[in-house]
């Protein structure tokens, strides 16, 4: 009996799990974004924002574009905006930034105007970095605050990415032009109404992996159980 249900594992678990394994892997690793995916450019290029994660609409990337080439034109201070749906295992976005940043401007005088502002749309992490030349506009307090609150905050509220993009660009253009920098958007705490209830998408989602694992369960048991019914029945049959 331990041989047969060896062989039976062998025969129709083993090849299920495997499959089930493989298309994992090669999903997360096709999703993935490397540095080297990202279209090269330098200072001075007019590409202000790479929405490789697609979650920008066309009519508020041109009008973020747009403020940000009359930016560089008035002040030679150049931002630039990176989304990306998924990041490499073991990268981070501070890391993706930093190399990002090092590939595009390698210099420290191709760094000096530069700011760079990178979202990861799957965990709607944040990083920004920035040359030293604009430090005494942008300073370290005001970018880590542009990053974890004016473009947070919209994402925390129903993934608005179209809201928090026209924040953070409209909150650079202001400090790195000189004007008061107008702050984080003002939260306002909103009465807790749905109780435990779960959202529509996170239903979707447990259903989805129940049927994936009723599945799963379905095609292991009814071989084995078809096969024990067989062996049941045969004597009676024979006899």
């Amino acid at each position: 009996m331990q041989q047969l249900l060896n062989q039976v594992f062998i025969r129709l678990i083993l090849p299920i799990l495997t499959v089930i394994l493989a298309s994992s892997l090669f999903a997360t690793s096709a999703l993935a974004t490397g540095v080297y995916q990202i279209p090269n450019l330098t200072a001075g290029d007019s590409t202000w924002v790479v929405d490789q994660g697609e979650v920008i609409s066309r009519i508020n990337e041109g009008q973020i574009s747009g403020n940000f080439d009359d930016l560089a034109k008035n002040t030679g201070n150049e931002v630039r905006f990176v989304t990306i749906r998924r990041l490499d295992y073991g990268e981070t976005p501070d890391s993706f930034a930093k190399s990002l940043f090092d590939r595009w401007f390698p210099t420290s005088e191709a760094k000096a105007n530069q700011t760079l502002l990178v979202l990861d749309t799957v965990t709607n992490g944040t990083a920004i970095i920035s040359g030293e030349k604009v430090k005494s506009l942008l300073t370290d307090e005001i970018a880590t605050s542009v990053a974890e609150e004016t473009l947070a905050a919209p994402l925390r509220d129903g993934n608005k990415y179209n809201q928090a993009f026209l924040d953070a660009s409209d909150r650079l253009v202001a400090v790195l032009s000189g004007q008061p920098d107008p702050g984080p958007p003002q939260i306002v705490d909103k009465v807790q109404v749905e109780g435990t209830f779960k959202k529509a998408e996170e239903t979707d989602k447990g259903n989805a992996t129940a049927w994936v694992v009723g599945l799963l369960i379905a095609a292991t048991i009814i071989p084995m159980a078809t096969y024990y019914i067989y062996l049941a029945v045969q004597p009676s049959s024979e006899g």
